[in-house]
């Protein structure tokens, strides 16, 4: 008998290629141990409500009205809610043609939209075309429907950096295009070596590849660095010069932790550079609700911006915005109080600024105590986390330790982030799964367990490594690194 059509056999090979290593073999152990009654740190996403972080007030209110709009006539809605988020309520409410429970168009509402092009325009200093933002699910939905938008086939490559979000080599994957590989560089606070990526772009065209598109994550993920300006400036310039589309996912943009190298938008640069970059450089900007001090990862909210994308590619993406009718209408809304927040002398601005502050500022001190917990670790290295939420330090593998991988039949970051996850409870993703060079190790952990929890999560790593690196030193009495 032929297979069925979802027999194993049959199943589409580009889903199998797909990997997507935040919630792997990793997670899926540590969800069993979980049900076992072994109490788990997730730490393998970046996920801040789900590890203690409190939503902004504002924000809620705003969004609960809007949900249930009849508390609005309630004659003691004053008493529960503050004038500005029944003010806002009310504006949103207006701004849809049926309430959340209606679709919006499938750009997302026009109002919101102008908010963010509104957004836009205060951050970079440049005008923003409401026609050409689109609102989307979460920033991971907008970056599969451009993707879409730009793979053909196999030969069709995407500049990736590596270490990467495994969101760009799953899709690519999906797609059926290829990924072509730029790395960066460890030493360097993971900076980017335009060196590197001629080296890369040359290798895919001598295979056939055509390289068409470039993406950079800014702040990074898993990696945690914030390019700099002239960072941002020679990536532009070398997408000028190779006719590639740059795709900036800028999703932790309110992620800063030092003030050295603050965030500066790729839109922002590339005007400033002028003619001719700022008419001919094809940019896709993403941004998103669920990081930053929002953390609302479960609304799904976001957006991308069109810069310098013809009219008729334009409605080319309209078309697959479509077919899913529409964005979530709440994640809208949540995006619109993002871009637009409580400003000075609203009645709800003190709060909203104590909250937002006390998160960013706690996230700047444990972005602090985890570099230097990990530093402290032996055989073990972490630049610190400039931006983002992770850490991604080197772990400096015995070879005793990648000997006892292979024999269990496992990658040697996985092997021993098994072993962490297994002594301490802690959930973190393997290295291997965002991509590394030959022979180096690492885990990505998020720095969002509660502030006052990571002294105790730190000492708890720091034990189980140095009884690891102990165990596996090899015979002559020290480990190998």
């Amino acid at each position: 008998m032929p297979p069925k059509p979802l027999d194993y056999e049959s199943v589409n090979e580009n889903v199998k290629k797909a990997q997507y290593a935040v919630r792997g073999e990793l997670y899926l152990r540590a969800s069993e141990l979980q049900k076992e009654g072994k109490k788990i740190i997730f730490t393998n996403v970046g996920n801040p409500h789900a590890l203690g972080q409190k939503p902004l007030t504002f924000p809620r209110q705003v969004v609960a009205l809007c949900q249930a709009p009849f508390l609005l006539d309630d004659p003691n809605a004053g008493l529960l809610f503050p004038s500005d988020a029944i003010a806002r309520a009310k504006h949103y409410l207006s701004l849809t043609s049926g309430g959340l429970g209606a679709y919006s168009d499938s750009r997302g509402l026009p109002g919101i939209r102008k908010e963010v092009a509104e957004f836009i325009y205060r951050r970079d200093g440049y005008p923003s075309d409401p026609e050409l933002i689109y609102l989307t699910d979460g920033a991971s939905k907008g970056v599969m429907q451009i993707l879409n938008t730009i793979i053909g086939g196999p030969e069709d490559g995407i500049l990736v950096p590596v270490p990467q979000y495994p969101l760009y080599s799953a899709t690519i994957a999906l797609l059926g295009g290829s990924l072509v590989p730029y790395y960066l560089e460890e030493t360097e606070h993971w900076g980017l070596d335009i060196t590197e990526l001629r080296r890369s772009v040359a290798q895919a065209r001598s295979q056939g590849i055509n390289v068409k598109a470039m993406v950079i994550i800014n702040p990074g993920n898993p990696t945690g660095q914030c390019l700099s300006e002239a960072n941002v400036i020679d990536i532009l310039r070398f997408c000028y010069e190779e006719n590639l589309v740059l795709l900036g996912d800028e999703v932790y943009q309110q992620n800063i932790y030092q003030d050295e190298r603050p965030f500066i938008s790729a839109k922002k640069v590339l005007m400033d550079l002028g003619q001719p970059l700022s008419k001919e450089v094809q940019l896709i900007s993403f941004h998103t609700v669920s990081k930053g001090y929002w953390g609302e990862c479960g609304q799904r909210g976001g957006y991308f911006e069109m810069t310098n994308i013809p009219p008729e590619t334009v409605d080319e993406i309209y078309k697959i915005a479509s077919i899913a009718l529409s964005p979530n209408v709440s994640a809208q809304i949540f995006m619109g109080l993002m871009v637009n927040p409580p400003k000075p002398g609203d009645i709800s601005y003190d709060q909203y600024f104590r909250e937002s502050q006390g998160i960013l500022q706690s996230l700047r001190r444990r972005a602090r105590i985890m570099t230097d917990g990990f530093n402290s670790c032996k055989n073990v290295v972490c630049n610190f986390t400039e931006g983002a939420m992770y850490s991604f330090p080197q772990i400096k593998l015995p070879q005793r330790a990648i000997e006892a991988a292979k024999q269990a039949g496992k990658v040697p970051d996985v092997f021993y982030c098994l072993k962490l996850l297994e002594a301490t409870g802690i959930s973190t993703v393997p290295g291997s799964g965002f991509g590394q060079k030959e022979g180096v190790f690492h885990l990505r952990t998020t720095i969002l367990p509660v502030e006052e929890d990571i002294p105790a999560i730190m000492g708890s790593f720091k034990k189980f490594n140095d009884e690891f690196m102990e165990q596996y030193k090899d015979q002559r009495g020290y480990s190998r690194i």
